[in-house]
């Protein structure tokens, strides 16, 4: 019965009995939680309230203050770890021990967050460069932006939440939250241990909503910055939605590719390729999709990588020894065999893979060969656990295929050669290269975000921050020395 399991009305002024909505596993459907949901009327409250405490609270509040509060929410966190990490593997069915690591991921993101509130600073601009303004001091400063948009995606229902909330609070802002309609829970829980920690009342609204509903938040004019990510399609109709006067962050799909030159170390590459392939099954935007491997290591690289493949061990995302658990829904994983089935009609060969449990949403990883760039498991976004494994001749094949992308967020190089590294890091088109790892690499310090149709703007503590600012110059006419 609902009345029998956790529930997370929703906490906006003003807003009373709104509707319970059943959070379920997608392993086993078992019900985790149950959340409100916001209305039109519930949303437009929780901009004025946001938008109020901005103006009365928040702007006004100082650095060490607002450190103090991220970094409390940091430890919060790490008390709270194991039932995040299980909140985490529950909700969005990923394997407890990458839960665990996505939570602790979060805490030290709200630790950075701590330290770049109080590290914000300006410039001097010398304003006597040009004749006729000796006596002027001129400075640039940054101040909030105003309310935040944020809207996240099922996938990091912790991390990705932080990434928004942790550098919006340290600039002194204050966000609306719409977390995944699949992954509300550890949103909710998160504004509980904020509360906790001593942001104020209003800091933070937690908005869950389906549908034509969330257009409300994006489109409202008292939004200063919407920060989404999730999937292209959605993304870049936002931007066509959002009020002129409103700024946006991207942060979109991919396809991401991986290089194995002939010289790289090839038990490494394979790894890093399992690990990035396969992680929460192949749910997120830099997954490892493609692979393209030297042609005369190709053989022994498909060998080693297919061998590690097929010791994952695939099933239910609360036990230790889980590797992959479930896709997120019924509909992802009929996707992901229908793909794999029509590039197989085209010519591409199953090396492993492809069974599947669709009662518990569990796809068995797949590897393909003899993929051609123009099926849809290369060309476009899996989010599933599918990895194409290529040939290339030279690098400029190498770089040609990788290319051959609408999205560019993160790519990957395995390589002994420094050389043959940077030529590949520098004509390779994405917002960053990883060496010697695979493309999932992240760390939650680094500038992160795409090129072409992978989104804009700047993910990462301090490059967020930046985001979530604006500058604003002061001139002071003074004597004359």
């Amino acid at each position: 019965m609902l009345k029998e399991i956790v529930q997370y009305p929703l906490s906006i002024k003003g807003v009373t009995n709104t509707p319970m909505v059943e959070v379920k596993s997608p392993y086993d459907g078992q019900i985790v939680a149950a959340v409100g949901q916001a209305d039109e009327k519930a949303i437009l409250t929780a901009i004025e309230v946001a938008q109020d405490t901005f103006k009365k609270v928040m702007q006004k509040m100082p650095a060490f203050q607002r450190s103090e509060i991220l970094a409390k929410t940091s430890a919060l966190i790490l008390q709270n770890s194991e039932e995040l990490a299980k909140i985490i593997a529950l909700e969005g069915g990923k394997p407890i021990k990458d839960a665990r690591i996505e939570v602790a991921r979060a805490a030290n993101t709200f630790g950075l967050a701590a330290k770049e509130a109080v590290r914000l600073d300006g410039e001097q601009l010398p304003m006597d460069l040009s004749p006729g303004n000796d006596g002027r001091v001129g400075m640039i400063i940054r101040e909030p932006i105003g309310v935040v948009a944020a809207v996240t995606p099922f996938n990091f229902p912790l991390n990705l939440v932080a990434h928004k909330l942790a550098p919006a609070f340290a600039a002194g802002n204050t966000v609306v939250l719409k977390p995944s309609s699949a992954t509300p829970v550890a949103s909710f829980r998160l504004a509980e241990l904020l509360k906790e920690a001593g942001l104020p009342e209003g800091a933070l609204q937690v908005v869950p909503c389906r549908g034509a509903k969330g257009m409300t938040l994006i489109k409202d004019p008292r939004i200063a910055l919407v920060s989404f990510t999730g999937s292209p399609e959605v993304g870049w109709n936002l931007r066509k939605e959002i009020h002129p006067g409103t700024r946006i962050c991207l942060e979109l799909g991919g396809n991401a590719g991986l290089v194995v030159h002939h010289d790289a170390d090839l038990e490494l590459a394979a790894k890093a390729a399992c690990r990035g392939g396969y992680a929460h099954s192949g749910q997120t935007c830099i997954s490892v999709q493609r692979v393209y491997v030297q042609s005369q290591v190709y053989d022994k690289f498909v060998k080693i990588f297919t061998d590690m493949v097929n010791q994952l061990k695939v099933g239910n995302p609360l036990e230790d020894s889980t590797d992959m658990g479930p896709l997120i829904d019924k509909e992802s994983c009929t996707k992901t065999l229908e793909w794999m089935n029509n590039a197989v009609k085209d010519g591409a060969k199953i090396l492993t893979g492809g069974k599947s449990k669709e009662n518990n949403n569990l796809v068995d990883p797949i590897v393909l060969a003899e993929t051609k760039a123009e099926m849809l498991v290369v060309c476009q976004e899996v989010f599933g656990p599918i990895v194409s494994v290529m040939k290339y001749e030279t690098l400029e094949d190498a770089v040609e295929a990788m290319n051959d992308s609408r999205f560019g967020i993160q790519a990957g190089v395995f390589t002994k050669d420094l050389e043959v590294a940077f030529k590949l890091a520098r004509q390779i088109d994405v917002g960053g290269v990883i060496v010697n790892d695979a493309p999932t690499y992240r760390a939650d310090h680094m500038p992160y975000g795409g090129r072409k149709e992978s989104g804009i703007g700047l993910e990462g503590v301090r490059f967020a921050l930046h985001e979530m600012t604006q500058p604003k110059f002061i001139c002071l006419n003074l004597p004359k020395l």
